[in-house]
């Protein structure tokens, strides 16, 4: 394939990855307005502090009672919000946020550039598990009654998306630093929830903020989210009509389709293998990247995507999403299926004999390393299996117990996913891997922001098989026929903002 713009490639990764059923953006078009807006989330809510905020299901929780300072849409436009205007200086390490002065939270404190400063700092200073979409910034500086400023560090090329989402969020200023925060939400967003209504752990109720300050951007009257962990109980709920849409995967389509649902794709997760042991210090084997290549080549990755995933996907082996700054089309064929050469490669370093690595098994995944880690044994790497409970897999990633380990990320902006993947420091680099090559490119990747730097950053990690990426699958997103949806980029499920009633 050849190479295509950044702009292009986002733009036809957008309108090419959405598959049946796709419909066009609710700002797009004259949609009606009114009624409930009744969605099946795959996780129930947690905290209600903007501190913890996370991305994926569960920010479908947080954004109708949380207004961010910047907005996204579905077509990953930054648009102003509760900033009307937003200004970089030259060396982008300060931005200037202009803020609305008719703001005010539900219950009825005022929104200005003080309580702006207190949110970011509130959020700066969590033990959230994205304090790190904010590490750029020094501080926060008022200058006006409406006006701040975010002197950085360095440039952050995600800064804007991460103001237009869970770094942005505003909550009201007498709960900020209120324990209660965490129960009870207060923002100053389109909806508030219901606490007669809402029953947690069975449904969360929102209803319109009377005082909103951009009512029409959002059509429902009311929201109501079920927590149903269940995928054949959120169909079920879908086809009986108790809920208008819901998340699901390849295996439900079907299903899906033939009882009248509509069923939109978009790429989301990219499932492969995090070789994270980069200079050998738990296999040593591993320090070399032909070693690394080799485990690359033992794996088919359509096989796998066209047997666990029917085949709704593409195979890849870079781990940037196509809607992503750092995306190349060329990467996504460099290395194919082939034994054979992962075994000369295992042979040129030194290893013609293999050598052994232990991998962790977990529920959800032993479909595809039951086939992953027999192909790699095929090549003579002793492939040990530890089994890991569900609540301790996390921990046990992040503590660097395995040197290499199949997982699921779901990528969104370049910058973010070097800052959690990549970077020495990045929490998901748990043996701190690092290269004066590697940090040359990501520096230049930062102060550019251009998409050639990023790309370089993505052509570097797929030669030294940094991680073995076997495809990217869709993301699969079911309405019933009163609600129509734009799929979100870069996110599991649509944002709040994406639902219309259907016309």
């Amino acid at each position: 394939m050849r190479k295509r713009s950044a702009a292009a490639i986002a733009l036809a990764a957008i309108v090419a990855l959405t598959a049946t059923g796709c419909s066009s953006s609710p700002e797009s078009e004259a949609a009606p307005t009114g009624g409930t807006l009744t969605i099946g989330a795959a996780l129930d809510a947690a905290s209600w502090d903007p501190a913890d905020a996370e991305f994926g299901n569960r920010l479908q929780y947080m954004q109708p009672v949380y207004d961010s300072l910047l907005h996204i849409d579905e077509n990953l436009e930054i648009t102003p919000w509760l900033a009307s205007a937003f200004t970089y200086d030259d060396a982008k390490t300060a931005l200037t946020l202009t803020l609305r002065d008719d703001v005010e939270f539900s219950d009825g404190e005022a929104f200005d550039a003080d309580v702006a400063k207190a949110n970011l700092e509130h959020f700066q200073s969590g033990t959230g598990q994205n304090s790190i979409t904010l590490a750029a910034v020094e501080s926060v500086e008022v200058t006006g009654d409406y006006e701040i400023v975010l002197h950085l560090s360095a440039p952050d090329p995600a800064l804007l998306r991460n103001l237009a989402l869970v770094a942005g969020m505003q909550a009201s200023p007498a709960v900020l630093d209120d324990e209660s925060l965490a129960t009870t939400p207060v923002g100053s967003g389109p909806y508030v929830l219901d606490a007669d209504q809402t029953t947690t752990g069975s449904q969360y109720v929102y209803t319109r903020n009377a005082d909103y300050w951009n009512t029409d951007a959002f059509p429902f009257d009311e929201i109501v989210i079920k927590p149903l962990t269940d995928l054949t109980a959120r169909l079920n709920a879908l086809k009986s009509g108790e809920i208008d849409a819901t998340l699901a995967d390849a295996k439900s389509m079907a299903e899906a389709e033939s009882s009248g649902l509509t069923a939109q794709t978009m790429l989301g997760d990219w499932q492969g293998l995090f070789i994270v042991d980069r200079a050998g210090e738990i296999v040593p084997a591993l320090a070399d990247a032909r070693v690394r290549q080799a485990m690359q080549y033992a794996i088919d990755g359509a096989g796998l995507l066209q047997a666990v995933r029917l085949g709704q996907g593409e195979v890849t082996t870079q781990i940037f999403n196509p809607s992503s700054l750092a995306y190349d089309p060329d990467l996504d064929s460099a290395y194919s299926y082939d034994p054979d050469k992962a075994r000369a490669l295992l042979a040129e370093a030194g290893y013609a004999d293999g050598f052994t690595i232990t991998m962790p098994e977990f529920a959800g995944f032993t479909d595809i390393t039951t086939v992953a880690y027999q192909q790699l044994r095929d090549i003579g790497i002793d492939v040990q299996t530890e089994t890991v409970a569900p609540d301790q897999l996390i921990s046990a990633l992040l503590a660097g117990k395995y040197a290499a380990f199949p997982f699921s990320w779901g990528s969104s902006d370049a910058w973010q996913d070097i800052l959690k993947l990549v970077k020495p420091d990045a929490p998901w680099n748990m043996l701190h891997s690092s290269t004066p090559e590697l940090d040359a490119l990501i520096s230049a990747a930062q102060t550019s922001g251009e998409a050639a730097d990023f790309q370089a950053v993505s052509a570097y990690l797929v030669d030294q098989a940094w991680f073995a990426p076997w495809y990217v699958q869709n993301n699969v997103y079911l309405t019933g026929p009163d609600v129509t949806v734009a799929m979100q980029p870069q996110n599991v499920v649509p944002y709040i903002w994406n639902y219309a009633p259907a016309a």
